[in-house]
C-alpha cells in the first residue's frame, strides 16, 4: 500500500491570540473534503509532553511518507519534534512545517494548500 500523507494541526490550546481569527474546523473539513491529505488530526499543544507522545504513536506507523504541520514557527518545531522524530524513526525530511498565527482561516488554508501542493 502505498504511503500516507497526513496533515497536522496544532492549536497553542486554542487560546492563543494568534489564532483567535481562525476555524480550526473548516480548516481540517476542507483539507479532508478536497482530498489534499489522507487524515487531518488536531492537537492542543505539541511542544508538551503529551505532544511528544501523540507523535511518537502517530510516526511510528512507517507507512506515512510525509506530515505537514501547521503551527508555530517551523525552526521551532524541527527543535520541538526532533527527539520524537527520532524515537519513531521518522526522517526529518518527511516533515514539513510552517507558522499559521495571525492569519484568518481564508488565509491559512491558501498557505497550507500551497505548501502541500509545492511539496506534493
Amino acid at each position: 500500500m502505498a504511503g500516507k500523507k497526513g496533515f497536522l494541526l496544532c492549536v497553542c490550546q486554542g487560546t492563543c491570540p494568534s489564532f483567535e481569527k481562525m476555524n480550526f474546523f473548516e480548516i481540517l473539513n476542507t483539507l479532508k473534503a478536497e482530498k489534499l491529505v489522507n487524515f487531518v488530526p488536531i492537537h492542543l499543544q505539541l511542544c508538551a509532553d503529551d505532544g511528544d507522545e501523540f507523535l511518537k504513536i502517530l510516526l511510528s506507523n512507517s507507512r506515512i511518507e510525509k506530515l505537514y504541520v501547521a503551527g508555530c514557527d517551523p525552526s521551532m518545531q524541527r527543535k520541538m519534534f526532533r527527539d520524537a522524530f527520532e524515537e519513531a524513526n521518522f526522517g526529518r525530511e518527511k516533515h514539513f512545517a510552517f507558522d499559521i498565527g495571525n492569519m484568518d482561516t481564508k488565509q491559512a488554508l491558501e498557505a497550507i494548500k500551497k505548501l502541500i501542493k509545492e511539496n506534493p
